[in-house]
């Protein structure tokens, strides 16, 4: 079946007791016998754009289309999630019910989810979760209607996104623009560069409820009724290469296989962004190689979702 221009690539997710499959995929990240270290940066990216940014001093690293303009998918998110760990007096235990219109958005542009149900009460830290591991447009939806500001669903949510695009102006991220709180665009007019989400992810890892999320793997979470929920981070590199601390990946027709990432050695962290991709992981690895210096290319057997858990 062909895919729907504005869908992003589902499958359901599980729930907990899913046995982890035993296959893995191993990926190298330099070319055969070759060193990882290349004079002007990482070689054999196949990304249409990509980025490399020292977190630490803010420093450049490396780009390709650095200041391209692509969509970037669901790394949407990131500036989602940003927007409401930042949002002054923020509490992130209180409670948002879910509504049914959360479930029928996921249902009818195909979206990733996180399976939430209907009535279920979770908290803004649990939808965090929810929305940054699997990738939940439906998580996505019900933060963007809570702390968007109107008295409809449709005026919250069009707040929210304008609460959005005011941070990625306040953070000099000049050539982005949102029209979307999960990366669903109705218009086209959700797009961003390879340096500007460098910078996005750059701030949003300085604050520790973020960071804390993004690097988890898997996560447990029970609804105020008890109802036990599943996740798993779609970010494969996390866990299968060292030091990575996150961040998301995100997958959409035109936008292509995106990663926003980034990995700490040694007290300096390193930022990288890839934006349309044929080998996201691959050219991740090799990227992050070059960055710490590497003689040789590290191999990385990718960490193994489950079936049924939610791919991006």
């Amino acid at each position: 079946m062909t895919e729907h221009p504005l869908r992003l690539r589902t499958r359901g997710i599980r729930r907990a007791g899913v046995v982890v499959a035993a296959a893995c995929a191993v990926i190298v990240a330099g070319p055969t016998a070759a060193p990882a270290q290349a004079a002007g940066g990482p070689s054999g990216i196949a990304a249409k754009g990509a980025f490399l940014l020292d977190s630490g001093p803010n420093k450049t690293l490396w780009g390709k289309g650095a200041d391209t303009r692509r969509e970037m998918a669901s790394t949407t998110k990131i500036m989602a999630a940003a927007v409401v760990v930042t949002t002054k007096g923020v509490d992130l235990d209180r409670k948002i019910t879910v509504k049914k219109a959360y479930r029928d958005y996921v249902t009818r542009y195909g979206a990733s989810t996180a399976d939430l149900r209907t009535g279920d009460k979770l908290t803004v830290r649990q939808l965090l979760y929810g929305m940054m591991l699997p990738s939940g447009c439906d998580a996505a939806y019900a933060l963007a209607d809570t702390f968007g500001s109107g008295s409809t669903v449709s005026a919250r949510t069009k707040s929210f996104i304008s609460k959005m695009n005011k941070k990625a102006a306040d953070l000099g991220m000049k050539n982005t623009k949102f029209d979307s709180f999960d990366g669903i665009s109705k218009s086209g007019e959700n797009y961003s560069t390879p340096r500007d989400m460098a910078k996005l992810a750059r701030h949003a890892l300085a604050n520790s409820t973020f960071k804390t999320v993004v690097k988890a793997t898997k996560t447990v979470q029970k609804a105020t009724n008890g109802r036990t929920y599943t996740w798993y981070n779609t970010n494969k590199l996390l866990g299968s290469y060292k030091g990575v601390i996150g961040i998301k990946t995100g997958t959409g027709s035109k936008a292509g296989p995106c990663l926003v990432f980034a990995a700490t050695r040694d007290k300096r962290t390193v930022v990288g962004v890839i934006l349309n991709s044929s080998d996201r992981y691959r050219d991740a690895t090799r990227m992050l190689d070059w960055s710490f210096k590497q003689k040789t290319a590290t191999k990385v057997t990718l960490r193994t979702l489950p079936p049924g858990a939610q791919r991006d």
